[in-house]
């Protein structure tokens, strides 16, 4: 299903459409402030080995993160923030950053690396963070890939669906995104590393 929502003011017979598909065990693509992504509930599992068989590789070795809504419910699945860091959060969200935490037993193991991490987004885009509030838990988040080895990433919804509505539930068409990954900042060591440059500006954070 292509299901178009306004960015800014989603309606609620759309959303309802969406939680319904979520809670089912379903497979969504979404719109977020940097690339569209790929996800779903973390608490279905079954739809996590969709997903990572869409991406074409094994649950156990993704790094997949995920979407939340608010620092508070951000807070729920990671070990204690140490001040600094999450005063760099606090700056930086809502925005085009993922930050990877020490994980706590709240996240499904299957979220977490070898290393006991997870990787966490608050994105400043209306659709994923009513999808959040509504769902009640966080959606997974993982980018989708153009074949085009100059083009990284899809940008346009109609596209998307051409190439994946055979694959996913539903294809959520908010207009254009960019094809900017997010900035991934790495805040499990003494000091925050930045593991990949993205929309994000680091230098404002660190």
């Amino acid at each position: 299903m292509l299901l178009r929502i306004h960015p800014d003011n989603p309606g609620e017979r759309q959303m309802k459409i969406i939680i319904d598909c979520l809670r089912k065990g379903g497979v969504i693509i979404y719109p977020t402030d940097t690339v569209y992504g790929l996800g779903c509930d973390i608490m279905q599992i079954k739809a996590v080995d969709r997903v990572a068989q869409i991406k074409g590789i094994r649950r156990e070795k993704a790094n997949f993160s995920f979407i939340c809504s608010s620092l508070s419910q951000l807070s729920g699945y990671s070990k204690p923030i140490p001040n600094p860091v999450y005063k760099m959060m606090k700056r930086g969200l809502p925005g085009p950053y993922t930050f990877i935490l020490n994980a706590n037993s709240e996240v499904p193991h299957f979220f977490q690396s070898r290393k006991k991490t997870v990787g966490i987004r608050i994105p400043e885009h209306n659709v994923p963070l009513m999808i959040v509030e509504q769902l009640g838990n966080p959606i997974m988040t993982t980018s989708i890939h153009h074949e085009d080895q100059i083009v990284d990433y899809l940008t346009d919804p109609e596209l998307i669906y051409e190439k994946f509505h055979k694959l996913v539930d539903i294809v959520i068409d908010s207009g254009h995104c960019g094809n900017v990954p997010s900035t991934i900042i790495d805040c499990t060591g003494d000091e925050a590393v930045v593991v990949r440059q993205g929309k994000g500006d680091a230098g404002i954070l660190l």
